[in-house]
C-alpha cells in the first residue's frame, strides 16, 4: 500500500472519528426538546462554527501523528513530489467531492422549500460536508488503487 493510500485512510478515519465524537460530545450536552425557531438556528450555528475549527485542528494534530509513526515505522519520509498523476487524481477527487457537497446544498434547500423543519436543513448541509469529503478520499483511493 502506497502512502498516499494510507494518509487517505487515516484521513478518512479521522475525520469519521472527529465527526462522531464532536456530534456525540455536542448532542449529549444540548437536548433539541424545547427549542424555539431562534434557539434551534443559534443551536446549528454554533455547532457548524465550532465544528469547522475543531476539525482543522483535529486533522493537523492528526497527520503529523501520522507522518510521525510512518517515518518511524517504514524509515522512509514522506514523498518530496508530486507527480502529474498524483495532481490529476487530487483534480478528480476534488471535482467528485464538489458535486456530491453541491447536490447536498441542494436538498438541504430543497428541504426549506418543502417546509421541513430548520433542523433538517442544517443535517442535510451538515452531513452533506462529511458525505463530500468521504467521496473525495473513496475517489482518490480508488484511482490510487486502479492507477488512473
Amino acid at each position: 500500500m502506497s502512502y498516499q493510500e494510507k494518509k487517505n485512510i487515516v484521513s478518512l478515519t479521522g475525520t469519521l472519528l472527529i465527526f462522531g465524537l464532536y456530534c456525540l460530545y455536542v448532542f449529549r450536552k444540548y437536548s433539541l426538546d424545547g427549542l424555539d425557531s431562534t434557539d434551534t438556528l443559534s443551536f446549528w450555528g454554533a455547532f457548524i462554527l465550532i465544528l469547522i475549527p475543531v476539525s482543522i485542528v483535529a486533522k493537523i494534530v492528526i497527520t503529523i501523528v501520522f507522518n510521525i509513526v510512518y517515518r518511524i515505522t517504514t524509515k522512509e519520509a514522506e514523498p518530496a513530489f508530486s507527480d502529474e498523476r498524483d495532481k490529476l487524481i487530487e483534480l478528480k477527487s476534488t471535482k467528485n467531492s464538489h458535486y456530491a457537497f453541491t447536490l447536498g446544498f441542494l436538498l438541504a434547500m430543497g428541504s426549506l422549500v418543502l417546509e421541513m423543519p430548520h433542523s433538517a436543513m442544517f443535517i442535510i448541509l451538515i452531513s452533506a460536508g462529511l458525505l463530500s469529503e468521504m467521496v473525495g478520499v473513496f475517489t482518490q483511493l480508488f484511482l490510487y488503487r486502479r492507477g488512473v
